[in-house]
């Protein structure tokens, strides 16, 4: 009799598998769709006779050095996770903790799909833990002091600097003017699709179940990290190293870039760098467009153009130089998967069999 539930419970599994597929697949349409709309936008009416010479202007030599910060900061960052790994005693090689934050990095910003890099940097570092759980959460941790970090970086810099100093720009305006009629046809267009979707009996029920399961996953994941929340905040010498590693590394990047939007000819302080890109990181990051595609250009685009009057060409081809660092220092993550270095390296004994324990 013990039986008949196991097999109801595997039967419920399987028939839920192919609406969350379909989930899944429904999500990444829908980013693809704001990442296009979001860099059609950010493209529409720009001079493009202007913003190819400021990238034939553009000195290799910046770019360059963008580059390797950028690379170089990523492994900061790589052994800030690595710390609030030990915080839940993993003990893992900080270049075991590197090639996985390279894996992660490569599906965010190279292949982002369905399933971001987060999520296999999760499911791979429980492959050199028996602490699956926690190993599953340091990346979710990770995750939010890296964002909060970022956020107290811009905030403390627009108070400090910015607040009051600065007037702002009357481009801004100008520069998005021209827009309001598409906002206001792919708002139109956004909501007919949702009351169509709720007027139809089929796709209102599976909205309603997918908000239910939404519902279920977030309080599931709440439970999670106030387990994990315990474990750190009794260990908070570990949380200011890593909020110490994430100022250092993004004040670095910033600084790469401003020496690259110097080059590029964008009027604008360090101060406005630092308030602009971290709040574009902090938007990019929420999944509602491939890696943030799109999104984190027009932001970065609008604010320069609102703060200090920037050429829109001229922020637009900073923005885009941006992208391409990310793209290419993400790059190792992918010969990380092909070389199968993101597994654990385990002996093997002299006749070719694994030892026993």
């Amino acid at each position: 009799m013990q039986d008949v539930p196991n097999a109801n419970r595997k039967e419920h599994r399987t028939s839920d598998a192919p609406h969350r597929v379909w989930e899944r697949h429904l999500s990444l349409i829908a980013r693809i769709a704001v990442a296009t709309v979001a860099i059609l936008w950010v493209l529409w009416g720009q001079d493009w006779h202007e913003l190819a010479g400021v990238f034939r202007n553009l000195s290799p030599w910046y770019f360059g050095l963008s580059l390797v910060v950028f690379a170089a900061a990523q492994v900061i960052i790589a052994v800030r996770w690595w710390l609030l790994l030990r915080a839940q005693s993993i003990h893992i090689e900080v270049s075991a903790a590197v090639r996985l934050f390279y894996l992660g990095l490569f599906y965010n910003n190279v292949m982002p799909g369905a399933v971001g890099g987060d999520l296999l940097k999760a499911w791979y570092v429980t492959k050199h833990t028996e602490k699956r759980l926690e190993g599953a959460l340091s990346v979710f941790v990770d995750r939010t002091v890296g964002l909060a970090g970022t956020l107290v970086l811009a905030i403390f810099t627009y108070l400090t600097f910015v607040r009051g100093r600065i007037a702002v720009g009357t481009g801004g305006a100008g520069h998005l003017a021209p827009y309001r009629g598409v906002i206001l046809w792919v708002g139109a267009a956004v909501g007919a699709v949702f009351v169509g979707l709720l007027v139809h009996p089929a796709s209102r029920a599976r909205l309603a179940q997918t908000a239910k399961r939404a519902w279920s996953r977030g309080v599931s994941l709440l439970r999670r990290v106030r387990d994990a929340v315990v474990v750190y905040c009794s260990k908070p010498w570990t949380l200011l190293w890593a909020l110490v590693l994430t100022l250092i590394a993004q004040s670095v990047v910033i600084v790469a870039f401003w020496l690259l939007g110097r080059d590029l000819g964008v009027e604008a302080g360090l101060t406005h760098y630092f308030v602009v890109f971290p709040i574009m990181w902090v938007v990019g990051a929420i999944p509602i467009s491939i890696a943030g595609l799109g999104i984190t250009e027009a932001g970065t685009v609008g604010l320069f153009v609102s703060l200090v009057a920037a050429t829109p060409e001229k922020v637009l081809a900073l923005a885009f130089c941006q992208r391409f660092v990310w793209v290419l220092a993400s790059l190792p993550g992918g010969l990380v998967h092909l070389l199968g270095a993101h597994l654990p390296q385990r002996e093997i004994s002299v006749d070719g069999q694994e030892p026993t324990n």
